[in-house]
């Protein structure tokens, strides 16, 4: 039994989907369709650059996307690959944009419009260098929810990514953060910050909230056979107005990755299937089980090799 999963943001690479879009008709419409909706050449900045340009949360977030979605559409109709089969749908923050669309509860359009909307929301949450995120190697969330809790008339942090064992991010305000890193230091506790430009999946991602419940309300989400996975609670979720609730309590939520996936697995999965640019979640899914199946799609060569 195989799940889909789909990657987030720190995926990216210009060039990721070139093979794809010049051989591929397909892909070809869905670039000019993302440029039309986005009304700028989205498509010329995944294939050329500059990196910093591609680097910017408001072009990351609709980039990946793309590039997962246009590969997920190849395997469907180029290679007729039955991938409604999937027991679940799921991705990690950005990627659970790209399950939803690809499980037929969002169109290619909305979702697209709706990521360069949660980019740009993101990104101007907070005043820039103020925030940042922090990840945490070789701990225990339960560790780590202890030295919050113990501080937190000291400082303010939240765990922004539970994503496999031993790997947690934490997200808040640059000054917190170092008051973090001096505690976890003296607790022999392993840590880098990481080269990010806003503290994602905290509170202070509010004013993000505000705006994305706005745009969530507008859509004309559908309900779909296909089951989703939440970022939120990592459990399926039940129908699109849980859905539509869900995706707006994420930009502030904890993304429970490595939850996520132990659910999967303890109803039945045993083939995880990453579609999309890098390779991330298949590490983090191997480092949660060992014992499963993994494939990463991100190349033609990737596709003719899988067996379902």
């Amino acid at each position: 039994m195989f799940s889909l999963v789909f990657p987030g943001q720190g995926s990216q690479t210009i060039g990721m989907g070139k093979d794809f879009f010049e051989n591929y008709d397909l892909v070809k419409d869905l670039f000019k369709e993302a440029d039309d909706s986005l009304g700028a050449s989205l498509s010329k900045i995944i294939l050329e650059g500059p990196k910093d340009e591609l680097d910017l949360t408001i072009n990351t977030q609709p980039a990946i996307f793309l590039i997962s979605y246009s590969i997920f559409q190849v395997m469907k109709k180029e290679f007729n690959l039955d991938l409604d089969n999937a027991k679940y749908f799921a991705g990690h923050s950005l990627g659970e944009y790209s399950a939803l669309c690809a499980a037929n509860y969002l169109s290619f359009s909305d979702t697209i419009k709706l990521l360069k909307t949660r980019g740009d929301a993101m990104q101007n949450a907070v005043p820039k260098g103020e925030g940042g995120m922090l990840a945490v190697l070789g701990s225990k969330v339960e560790i780590i929810e202890d030295i919050l809790d113990e501080n937190k008339n000291n400082f303010i942090a939240q765990i922004a990514n539970d994503n496999s064992e031993g790997q947690i991010v934490l997200s808040g305000r640059n000054s917190d953060l170092e008051k973090l890193i001096h505690v976890l230091k003296s607790k022999k506790i392993k840590n880098i910050k990481l080269p990010v430009s806003a503290p994602f999946h905290c509170q202070l991602m509010r004013n993000a909230t505000k705006i994305m419940r706005n745009e969530i309300q507008k859509l004309n989400f559908q309900e779909s056979k296909n089951k989703l996975i939440s970022n939120v609670t990592a459990k399926e979720i039940l129908n699109k107005e849980e859905l539509k609730t869900l995706l707006i309590d994420q930009i502030e939520n904890r993304v429970r990755w490595r939850e996520s996936v132990n659910h999967m697995i303890n109803n039945g999965v045993n083939h995880f299937i990453e579609i999309g640019p890098g390779k991330v979640l298949t590490g983090l899914i191997k480092r949660i089980d060992k014992n499963v199946k993994t494939n990463t799609i991100n190349t033609e060569s990737d596709i003719k090799d899988l067996k379902l």
